[in-house]
């Protein structure tokens, strides 16, 4: 391997900004890792008209055949889908076809120790839907492409709103509420905490802070808005601290961020999506990166999605992807893996 850590870069659903995004990036990503695109040249090469930059798209077999340079991205094309019909901002079967197509192969890669780690652009749900594919999202992918069980996605954020760095994990991720309700149990929420400890270990100085936040407004006030703190929550904070987790809740998630702005917790565990993920977006903004843990490698992302209103008129903020690649840079550096 080179010095720096060798990162997979997925191109996500190629109608949304993830060309863009790449093409923008480039120059920004050299320093940190030792990037490789894995995605379809032709539409790398309308990324780059986009972001009015003159680079090559060198198209390549292996990862170890890569010779990344200011201008030269090298692409790995694992994709067998006819996408010349697809167009900018409009879902496509072919389009979520095909991101699904560059993401398995990059994460076969990734396994196979051909790359350190893996940075994915956005892809789009319903088109993976209209593909024929169930899968609600990248993590849920990649945890049964690398058969692992035990899973969380984690946003983190550092920046002028959160100066010591925030990491928001979810007990329940892409379903309903109604079907996140359900979802919910002390085992569920106790290794949700433990991912979240871990995962959090390579980024801050001392041993993770982690406050678990209420389902219900106010925890409940004592049960008269539900008994979800009392009968699920309180008993699995109470395991965590067991296993000698600095953990506390379950808080108001009202409260709890605002106290984690100010610096009193490292960490959060969320019970849901929105609950994590609205302030989380607030206080992070592009800085926000999604990060999967339980995985046997490093996995970051941009933490928005396709923009289909934005897509094919240069307007794409490469913002999220460089952040998201400096992370796994630095978590790629350190050895990390984030499975027990």
């Amino acid at each position: 391997m080179t010095a720096r850590s060798r990162l997979l870069l997925t191109m996500g659903d190629i109608a949304g900004i993830g060309p863009e995004i790449l093409a923008r990036a480039w120059p920004e990503l050299l320093p940190l890792c030792w990037p490789i695109v894995v995605g379809d040249p032709g539409w790398l090469g309308r990324g780059l008209d986009l972001a009015r930059r003159h680079a090559e798209v060198r198209l390549i077999s292996r990862p170890d055949e890569a010779e990344p340079a200011p201008h030269v991205i090298p692409c790995l094309a694992p994709c067998n889908q006819r996408l010349n019909d697809v167009q900018p901002g409009q879902m496509s079967d072919v389009a979520g076809r095909a991101a699904y197509e560059f993401l398995c192969a990059a994460i076969d890669w990734v396994l196979a120790g051909a790359a350190d780690g893996l940075v994915t652009c956005p892809l789009h749900k319903e088109g993976l839907k209209a593909a024929g594919l169930s899968h609600p999202g990248h993590t849920e992918i990649l945890a049964e492409r690398t058969g692992t069980s035990r899973f969380g996605m984690m946003l983190y954020a550092r920046g002028s709103q959160l100066p010591r760095g925030l990491g928001v994990v979810h007990v329940t991720l892409h379903m309903s509420l109604r079907e996140a309700l359900k979802h919910l149990s002390t085992a569920a929420v106790v290794d949700k905490v433990r991912l979240l400890d871990r995962g959090l270990r390579p980024l801050v100085a001392q041993q993770p802070r982690v406050g678990v936040a209420a389902l219900n407004p106010h925890a409940s006030d004592g049960g008269l808005f539900g008994d979800e703190e009392m009968r699920i929550l309180r008993p699995a904070v109470v395991q965590a601290q067991r296993d000698g987790i600095a953990v506390t809740g379950p808080w108001p998630s009202d409260t709890l961020f605002v106290r984690a702005r100010r610096g009193e917790f490292d960490g959060i565990v969320a019970m849901y999506h929105d609950q994590g993920h609205v302030p989380m977006k607030l206080l992070g903004g592009f800085n926000a990166v999604n990060v999967t843990l339980g995985l046997p490698f490093v996995r970051t992302s941009v933490a928005h999605g396709t923009a289909y209103d934005i897509a094919g008129q240069g307007l794409a903020d490469p913002a999220g992807l460089i952040e998201a690649t400096q992370l796994a840079a630095l978590l790629a550096a350190q050895g990390v893996l984030s499975t027990e």
